[in-house]
């Protein structure tokens, strides 16, 4: 993928094996931009960043393509949110009850149970006619295999997809999971279904996209973030929304998660996604 463009240079990242790549290899352009293929037969699958299953349980075949990176939608193609998520934790449903369409956001210091909620979520929408998308970026790979092994022994794994890139894995895939995971719900909810997605967590990917930034030598800003990092989850959590009747009313709810730091919520990543969020 491009991610810089200078008069003199272009600066590209790897989005897998880059073994066979030496200095001096020619490199062309596709002319495309970066899609994944979409379909219902996701369903109950672990992929990675790029689409790919990684459960060992063969290809998935699908016939669509959606782009990673589709643009909102717009204020006409959306409507007020109307109808309820449930969670399935009273403190959750009584106090702040959260609407299909809605971003809420989970914010807390590392232990303190924000997957906990987001799995209990997803485990509470068995029957709810609700496909979920869970994103798991930069977690062990223990971590996310319990988090799979749950959903499969609770039956959640036949509405829902995971996306997963672990701690082990190249900054790059960490930076386009997220993405990768919104593409498929955003199908779904242009389908006329409703769908709920898990961001888990969105200071992993900023932490990768810095990484990346740094490698190609864009100048730095707060906390060493590049000045554009406002806008790598803006695009991303504004996605979600609850279509209008032209459009099949289906709908898409994310769940996004921030790790603070000693409880710290006035930092940059933490601030940054309260301001997107709707609570």
């Amino acid at each position: 993928e491009r991610l810089n463009l200078e008069s003199n240079n272009v600066g590209v990242v790897l989005m897998g094996d880059g073994l066979m790549i030496q200095e001096g290899s020619s490199v062309k352009a596709t002319g495309e931009i970066a899609q994944i293929p979409v379909s219902e037969a996701y369903l109950g699958r672990v992929i990675n960043a790029l689409a790919k299953p990684i459960d060992g349980r063969g290809e998935i075949s699908a016939s669509e393509s959606r782009l990673i990176e589709s643009p909102a939608p717009g204020i006409i193609s959306r409507r007020s949110v109307y109808e309820p998520l449930q969670t399935g934790l009273i403190a959750i449903d009584s106090m702040i009850p959260i609407g299909r369409g809605q971003r809420e956001l989970i914010i807390g210091d590392r232990q303190t149970g924000k997957t906990a909620v987001a799995t209990d979520t997803i485990l509470n929408q068995q029957g709810q006619n609700v496909i979920c998308v869970y994103l798991a970026i930069g977690q062990k790979a223990s971590s996310v295999a319990q988090v799979v092994t749950t959903f499969q022994e609770r039956g959640a794994m036949e509405y829902t997809i995971v996306v997963a890139e672990t701690a082990d894995s190249p900054a790059t895939l960490q930076y386009l999971a997220p993405y990768t995971g919104a593409a498929l719900a955003e199908y779904f909810m242009y389908c006329e279904r409703h769908t709920l997605i898990i961001y888990d967590d969105l200071s992993k990917q900023a932490q990768a996209y810095r990484q990346m930034s740094l490698l190609l030598r864009r100048p730095p800003g707060r906390e060493a973030y590049l000045g554009d990092v406002f806008y790598l989850h803006s695009r991303l959590v504004e996605s979600a929304a609850k279509s209008s009747s032209q459009l099949g009313e289906g709908s898409m709810t994310a769940l996004p998660i921030v790790e603070t730091q000693s409880g710290d919520v006035s930092a940059y990543i933490p601030t940054n996604v309260i301001s997107i969020t709707d609570g």
